[in-house]
């Protein structure tokens, strides 16, 4: 973790896990090493410990876990009075109106991302550029692919989404983004990538252990451009959460990473 030039925080916070999987332990391990305490780990079998004394004393609570419970974990937490920084996707279609309303008018927070990484920080911001200089070549059609692990639930990824609609506000021939092909963790293929001249396909690959990747590929008859971003390892997503969590402490309403990494 040395490798990561971040300063450690004058003050320590009282950390609550939401998921404890791989990637909680690992932001465990970050935050400890930042200075900070884990008051407090919930996972599936004890769902109770929302109600803990313990789970109330923290100043945020990291939520990693899945698409079908994320939002409840939101509920739970904000009644207990705790911040919250989640990394969890695809609640957004159903509940994202009632999210919005809670930070912009019942004063709860959330710090939500569908990637914590610096490096995806970076890469967002050059794809919009990118997006901005193709909106005057549309001899350039636009393709989006994103790889992940075999245990990944939701496809789309949040991520690609997220990067597909900083097309969108740049691009002016697209309107939307659909789903296109589905490579299974068996190798079989469903949908297509094929679409209407002002859609956006996004592609996806479940494969082995791929912490993450994501492409964008525009293609000419002459050329093709394409930029990706390759996660080595969750460490970059785990060290985001916990730097996520340092900037929530002492802000309120609904956070993105535009807030935390500024270009």
């Amino acid at each position: 973790m040395t490798n990561f030039a971040f300063k450690i925080i004058a003050k320590s916070m009282k950390i609550a896990l939401i998921g404890y999987g791989k990637m909680g332990k690992m932001i465990e391990q970050i935050a400890i090493a930042r200075g900070h305490e884990i008051v407090c780990k919930i996972d599936i079998d004890n769902q109770d410990d929302f109600e803990s004394e313990a789970f109330k004393s923290a100043d945020v609570a990291i939520e990693f876990t899945n698409p079908m419970v994320a939002y409840d974990n939101y509920l739970k937490a904000w009644k207990a009075g705790v911040k919250v920084v989640s990394g969890s996707t695809g609640w957004l279609q159903e509940h994202e109106a009632d999210v919005r309303k809670a930070c912009a008018e019942e004063g709860k927070t959330l710090f939500w991302a569908s990637n914590f990484s610096l490096g995806v920080a970076i890469f967002s911001a050059v794809n919009k550029y990118l997006a901005k200089i193709m909106n005057n070549y549309p001899v350039y059609d636009v393709e989006v692919e994103e790889v992940h692990h075999v245990h990944k639930l939701d496809a789309p990824s949040g991520t690609a989404i997220t990067l597909t609609e900083g097309i969108l506000e740049n691009l002016d021939r697209k309107s939307k983004w659909v789903k296109g092909a589905f490579v299974a963790p068996d190798g079989s293929v469903s949908g297509s990538n094929d679409c209407r001249d002002d859609e956006i396909a996004i592609s996806s690959i479940r494969r082995d252990e791929v912490p993450g990747i994501h492409t964008i590929k525009y293609d000419s008859e002459a050329d093709c451009i394409t930029i990706t971003h390759d996660a080595h390892s969750r460490k970059g997503f785990a060290l985001g959460a916990v730097l996520a969590a340092e900037y929530t402490a002492s802000h309120t309403g609904l956070l993105s990473t535009d807030d935390l990494f500024q270009f």
